[in-house]
């Protein structure tokens, strides 16, 4: 019997899947991306997704370990998470320059 190949994330070849999501997020993705860069754009969302819930398994264990971080360190990581939710704002409320419809997938990386 042979056995199934086993892929890193980022190997092997393309395989179509389903996903169920609200369809104003469907169309907010094609919007900024058209239909064809679709799955590129789903893709890098995901492998996000998965950088992150890795980093939080980190940070649990490092907590863990050594304790949680002073209230000083947590105040910084606010003030930092506040930062980067205003540039997050912003970059949204901002018009895409006109005929920049083109997305490339090394923007999600």
């Amino acid at each position: 019997m042979d056995t199934p190949v086993q892929y890193g994330p980022d190997e092997g070849p393309a395989q179509k899947v389903s996903v169920s999501m609200p369809a104003g997020r469907i169309a907010a993705v094609k919007a900024r991306v058209g239909s064809r860069g679709f799955s590129a754009y789903i893709s890098a969302a995901v492998e996000r997704q998965i950088q992150r819930d890795l980093l939080e398994e980190l940070l649990q264990a490092k907590e863990a370990e050594i304790g949680p971080p002073s209230p000083d360190v947590q105040e910084w990581a606010a003030e930092m998470f506040r930062e980067a939710e205003a540039l997050s704002a912003q970059e949204h409320a901002e018009p895409m320059p006109e005929g920049d419809t083109e997305w490339d997938a090394e923007q999600a990386s």
